[in-house]
């Protein structure tokens, strides 16, 4: 019952970020934008404060690694563009899809993991693997929309 549900949830949350994401690349890009994202979801670590979901230290490196791996995906179809005299992302047609593939092999990777491990590790396991991934991929686009704000400030100083 509990996997099911959280197959829902997941399929939920992938479906609504790909809205989120389409919807976000009509306005201009900030910092805040790019952070809070992470750091609203830090809150789910809180499950960690209860024994169930406690993981061991190789299943924290296999999670976190795997996030990282994941998070290229991520990285490599987010980019930004100046337009506008304002920083925006450009929406890649094959964000979709990549998100979608990552959905799929979570689940996959869910269903058999969770056949060795209790659900509370496997969940556990699933946030540290997404958390490692938004982070990575959010350092990742700061960094991107960093260099392009200094781009942006050169060309408007030299229209002055």
């Amino acid at each position: 019952m509990w996997v099911i549900a959280s197959t829902v949830v997941a399929a939920f949350m992938a479906v609504t970020m790909i809205f989120v994401r389409l919807k976000a690349a009509k306005k201009p890009v900030t910092v805040k934008k790019i952070i809070l994202p992470p750091i609203f979801m830090s809150s789910g670590a809180l499950m960690f404060l209860f024994p169930e979901f406690r993981l061991s230290g190789s299943e924290i490196a296999e999670a976190i690694i795997v996030g990282v791996f994941f998070s290229v995906f991520l990285i490599r179809s987010s980019r930004f563009e100046i337009r506008d005299e304002a920083i925006y992302l450009i929406p890649s047609k094959a964000f979709v899809f990549i998100l979608v593939g990552l959905l799929v092999v979570r689940l996959v990777a869910k269903s058999i993991i969770g056949r060795t491990i209790t659900l509370g590790e496997t969940s556990g396991m699933f946030f540290l693997l997404a958390f490692a991934m938004i982070i990575s991929w959010r350092l990742a686009m700061l960094y991107q929309y960093k260099k392009l704000t200094v781009e942006l400030q050169r060309r408007l100083a030299s229209r002055t």
